[in-house]
């Protein structure tokens, strides 16, 4: 194998991590907006940029739960079960989603 093939294999690699770290950041991202800009008349004591705390943990949250996919997806290729990494990487996404919501919102929506 040259240099180059050993290159091409470490880039594919590496977007292959980085794909569902986007996908997952993309969603959180959507989940989110769906609460924060689906609010006509917030409160006046959240103060004027109480939206960009939400908006930055919960894709964040999203994120770490992409990046937690792949690494489950990096373990198939090594002999762990699929259907049970792919079940195992939904739940701690779920669940991570789910906490980045609570945290992001905190003190503003979810008082």
């Amino acid at each position: 194998m040259t240099q180059q093939d050993q290159l091409e294999n470490h880039r594919m690699e590496w977007i292959s991590f980085i794909k569902p770290i986007l996908i997952g950041a993309v969603v959180a991202f959507l989940v989110i907006s769906f609460f924060v800009f689906g609010l006509n008349n917030p409160a006046p004591e959240w103060g004027r940029f109480w939206k960009i705390r939400p908006l930055i943990i919960t894709p964040l949250a999203g994120a770490v739960g992409g990046a937690f996919y792949a690494y489950m997806q990096s373990r198939v290729n090594r002999g762990f079960n699929r259907t049970a990494a792919v079940l195992i990487s939904l739940l701690v996404y779920i669940i991570g989603v789910w906490l980045g919501v609570v945290l992001g919102l905190d003190g503003t929506l979810w008082d």
